[in-house]
């Protein structure tokens, strides 16, 4: 075991990297900066935290949410790395103890805020500490092609500029198509300066465990009774709002039906955000009804449902939200309920984000008559009493402003100990071109926006794969045409039902589990069915689960495994530590996902396969079989037939994809089950 392994297993507890972090960590302690894309749940921290453990010098983490600062750091504490954050919550001499820590190099990484880079005492212990490193959290924020833009980030181009060629930078982010990631380059000032070109890592982001679906509704009463339905089935998730409104809305009407639904909404002061995410990671709530500001960070891995109530603005938003659905691996169901109507709360979003030209111009006055007007040159206002002063409708579209004027140098803005705002001041003389120049980059940024919108539009509209579709939008091409877990694919009209547990099928399920544990991870749901009955060959006979289950049969036991992993007890062929939980009767729960082959439900979750094609490739099985004097499963046995009349092979390589077909099958009947595919195209 090497050096960085050693780390892993020491700092952290894991015996293995995921996908992408083991080469994007060993570029940064070879001293290049990095730009990590990584999905919601796949370890994007790891990236900049283990080589904060092995590294002198302190790593500064740009966060853009408070709420999740004090977890990060909990965590990393937990591990025995030392880390602090600075933010409002702190008293001042608590903040002035943390800043002579930085200074003295007394943390590995220090969690900060955009906006933290306009106080000047910070600005003064940054420049004394040992920066080893530079981290940006959810990088995409400082786009203003991104779907998340927020203009505190754009201080970090600055900033870059200033740090010695030898501090390593290292941005990641979730959600980034490639003109995102190339804003992200841009703004970053990577590759200029004296700092060679970026290393760039994009992880797949394909998550096969999520249930994609849509759902037109007319009203809320219509969406209020699919939520309904929801809560019912999967119990623990989050239901996404457009608005603070909305939110309260939602809260409100689930009140009276029983369920213990906790709201957040960026309305909410630090402490009461805290709050509620933390009564949400605890499972002290399983449900929370929020706006897009909750979730980043969020890790708790037993999320079963996510849905929308109100459309987001962007795919990058939607696949963002419904990433932190299934995050152990297990079954997910992602709902977005649409309404045409909601359309209209996004128009006014991107409305009061790219305000006019003449709103521009009239705002910059408002901020060069007030500053005149004071003895000090310089003015000190909340956002909303700016937006009553300019007489806007939104205190969105000053802060969109206000950073716009900022990067232009239009204005200038300080946060000094104990103010509550931002002090404005102006330069002496206007500068037209940068205003014009202003005017002209919220234009493209409302047509940027509005192009978004329609793309997600376009997902809501979709009549072909949905997990394909969004593999696509972000640069990944699959050769599948179709997938095992979105409503265009397999529809599901009904959810499963959620029935009361007895004894007797709370045994059932333990027996099951157990006998996967002792299969140690091989096989699949039929081989275990086989085992219970005491059907399967005498490789399995020695498990003390054999044949412990003779009078239930194979299609009834099969299901019963599917519903542990709808549960979340089961990933694939592995025992979670819910399952484990069951099996020692540390959980009994009361109602359980009991899917049965003879219910509706389980029908529309096992959709059968188009019988023309199945029954065309059943045919010529037996014709091919009868000919070579082999039995039909040494040409294609039945779980072929049905993955490739469900995913409509067209090549070679395609049909590699199909469970089970190794090269000695491509060689002998590729060709020829691709001409039958072909004849019922």
């Amino acid at each position: 075991m090497d050096a960085l392994h050693q780390a892993l297993a020491s700092g952290f507890g894991f015996s293995e990297f995921r996908p992408g972090q083991e080469a994007a960590i060993r570029a940064i302690l070879a001293g290049k900066d990095t730009l990590v894309v990584m999905p919601t749940g796949s370890g994007k921290s790891l990236c900049f935290q283990l080589p904060a453990m092995l590294s002198e010098g302190t790593v500064l983490v740009v966060s853009p949410l408070i709420a999740l600062m004090k977890d990060q750091v909990d965590a990393l504490t937990a591990h025995r790395v030392s880390a602090t954050y600075l933010n409002s919550t702190l008293s001042p001499s608590e903040t002035a103890f943390r800043l002579n820590g930085m200074r003295s190099g007394r943390y590995r990484l220090v969690y900060v805020a955009p906006e933290r880079f306009r106080n000047p005492r910070f600005l003064e212990a940054l420049a004394d500490t040992p920066l080893r490193m530079l981290a940006i959290d959810e990088a995409h924020c400082i786009s203003t092609w991104g779907h998340d833009f927020r203009p505190d980030y754009l201080h970090l181009e600055k900033i870059v500029s200033t740090l010695p060629a030898d501090v390593r930078i290292i941005a990641v982010t979730a959600t980034a198509t490639k003109d995102v990631r190339k804003d992200i380059i841009k703004h970053l000032g990577l590759g200029k300066n004296g700092r060679q070109a970026p290393e760039v890592f994009v992880t797949g982001f394909a998550r096969p465990n999520l249930h994609l679906t849509v759902t037109r509704v007319r009203t809320h009463a219509e969406k209020l009774e699919r939520l309904l339905q929801v809560l019912e089935t999967f119990h623990t998730g989050i239901i996404y709002c457009a608005t603070r409104r909305a939110v309260e809305r939602v809260q409100t009407l689930l009140k009276p039906h029983g369920h213990r639904i906790i709201a957040y909404h960026g309305a909410m002061d630090d402490r009461e955000r805290t709050r509620v995410q933390d009564a949400f990671m605890r499972g002290d709530a399983p449900v929370v009804v929020a706006t897009n500001a909750f979730g980043m960070g969020v890790d708790r891995a037993d999320i079963r449902f996510v849905l929308h109530w109100d459309i987001p603005g962007s795919v990058e938003a939607y696949y963002q939200e419904v990433g932190r659905a299934g995050r152990d691996g297990a079954y997910a169901w992602c709902e977005l309920l649409f309404s045409p109507a909601d359309i209209h709360t996004q128009e006014f979003f991107i409305t009061a984000a790219t305000p006019p030209p003449e709103h521009v111009f009239e705002c910059y006055a408002v901020f060069r008559n007030a500053c005149a007007q004071s003895p000090t040159g310089t003015a000190m206002l909340s956002p909303e009493e700016w937006a009553g002063r300019a007489g806007f409708a939104s205190e969105q579209s000053i802060r969109c402003l206000m950073a716009h004027f900022e990067r232009r140098k239009l204005i200038y803005r300080t946060r000094h100990p104990g103010d509550a705002y931002s002090t404005i001041s102006v330069p002496k003389s206007t500068n037209t071109a940068a205003l014009e120049a202003v005017c002209d980059e919220l234009a493209d940024k409302a047509a940027a926006d509005r192009a978004r919108l329609q793309q997600l539009l376009d997902f809501v509209n979709l009549r072909s794969c949905r997990h394909r579709f969004l593999l696509a939008y972000f640069g990944e091409t699959t050769p599948q045409r179709t997938c095992v877990r979105c409503d265009r694919c397999h529809p599901l009209k009904h959810l499963p039902p959620r029935l009361p547990l007895n004894e007797s099928l709370r045994t059932e399920f333990r027996k099951i589990l157990s006998c996967i544990v002792r299969m140690k991870g091989e096989g699949n749901f039929k081989l275990v069915a086989a085992i219970l009955r005491g059907e399967a060959d005498t490789t399995w006979r020695e498990l003390s689960t054999f044949g412990i289950l003779p009078d239930i049969d194979r299609e009834t036991l099969i299901a019963r495994c599917e519903s542990l992993e709808m549960e979340g007890c089961l990933l694939g062929m592995t025992v979670t530590r819910k399952g484990y939980d069951l099996i020692k009767e540390r959980l009994l729960p009361e109602r359980f996902l009991c899917l049965s082959p003879q219910d509706k439900h389980y029908k529309l979750l096992r959709p059968t396969p188009k019988c023309g094609l199945a029954v065309a490739l059943r045919e010529w099985v037996q014709a091919e079989a009868t000919r070579r004097a082999l039995p039909t499963f040494c040409i294609l046995n039945a779980a072929m037939i049905a993955e490739i009349t469900r995913k409509r092979p067209t090549t070679l390589e395609e049909l590699r994809l199909i469970n089970g077909i190794a090269e000695r099958r491509i060689a002998k009947y590729g060709d020829a089950i691709l001409d039958l595919v072909r004849q019922y195209e």
